[in-house]
């Protein structure tokens, strides 16, 4: 998992077709996507229900690349090793997610797998400072989490600012919640290099018709890397 910040497109299977979800990874990433992101709810930190460390473990053989797992989960801890041994390349955590967030972050390197920190739209670039020699991405959320299909909140001056903060850091800038062709530019001219896309990458397409997903990742890629260059 080298690292570069070309746009990179992730699509959140959170909107694909839960009965085929091996068929969907590999559909995606044939019609273009960087990485696969999964989004894992506990219904206690965000209010909702979704998959687990068997789920991870069940798709990661019909996923090529970067298999990107969002924790949206408290506590975090005790569950690190359970989706590393699933083949989690990346595993991030909410910063809000519990007290001891420096520890979390060393176990899930410890683990073997790249290190992410998450920050909800309320949460502000105060507390990074002294973690950003711990994390290998940070996970800037434009929509409060908890659901997809969620209406983008602009957040460009955060993660104008977070992009100052690293510096010549290899750390990816992520953006999780509303992201299309519309937005994708707000936030790539910003700084932000894996842009997470759900329904605006699922919709019109299927397993079996999936060209439809191949121009949805075309086209939040164009806008992004116009608004890049």
């Amino acid at each position: 998992m080298a690292f570069d910040r070309s746009i990179k497109i992730a699509p959140s299977i959170l909107a694909a077709d839960f009965a085929n979800f091996g068929a969907e990874c590999a559909a995606v990433e044939a019609q273009g996507a960087d990485w696969v992101h999964v989004d894992v709810m506990d219904g206690h930190f965000v209010p909702n229900i979704t998959f687990g460390p068997a789920t991870c473990a069940a798709i990661r053989p019909h996923i090529k690349g970067v298999m990107d797992v969002h924790l949206m989960i408290a506590p975090v801890d005790p569950y690190i090793e359970a989706f590393a041994q699933s083949g989690a390349d990346v595993i991030t955590a909410h910063l809000e997610a519990g007290p001891h967030i420096h520890r979390t972050l060393q176990a899930i390197r410890g683990a073997g797998a790249k290190a992410g920190l998450a920050l909800n739209p309320g949460t502000g670039l105060g507390d990074m400072a002294h973690l950003l020699d711990m994390v290998d991405l940070v996970c800037v959320m434009t929509v409060n989490p908890g659901f997809g299909g969620q209406k983008f909140i602009d957040l460009s001056a955060k993660i104008r600012d977070l992009r100052a903060m690293i510096g010549d850091r290899p750390i990816h800038i992520e953006i999780d919640g509303g992201v299309t062709p519309i937005t994708a530019p707000l936030v790539a001219e910003a700084g932000a290099d894996v842009l997470v896309a759900g329904s605006a990458v699922f919709k019109g397409g299927s397993v079996c018709d999936p060209a439809p997903y191949g121009a949805n990742i075309a086209a939040i890629r164009a806008a992004a890397e116009a608004a890049q260059s």
